[in-house]
């Protein structure tokens, strides 16, 4: 793996690098697929203020309440900015 970063700035901002995708997200969830294995975010309020998959970051503003690693994705559906560009296509 390239050199993988998580920032947290005062609980209330976070920053990840090597993201490839976000399966899914709302105000106290995120996953995210990284080039290797998953990451899941819990808080409160969280919101999506970059993600720029070609430079692979994230950031996500709101409360951070946890953050853990997992090998696998979220699930093998379609991930959540694959569904909302299929939304906006059609």
């Amino acid at each position: 793996m390239d050199n993988h970063y998580i920032t947290i700035e005062n609980r209330e901002k976070i920053t990840v690098s090597s993201v490839t995708d976000v399966d899914a997200f709302d105000e106290e969830t995120l996953w995210a697929n990284l080039t290797e294995g998953s990451i899941e975010i819990t808080g409160e309020k969280l919101n999506i203020q970059k993600l720029d998959l070609a430079e692979g970051t994230l950031i996500v503003t709101g409360r951070i309440c946890s953050l853990a690693y997992t090998d696998k994705s979220h699930g093998t559906r379609p991930g959540f900015l694959k569904k909302l560009t299929a939304r906006g296509s059609r």
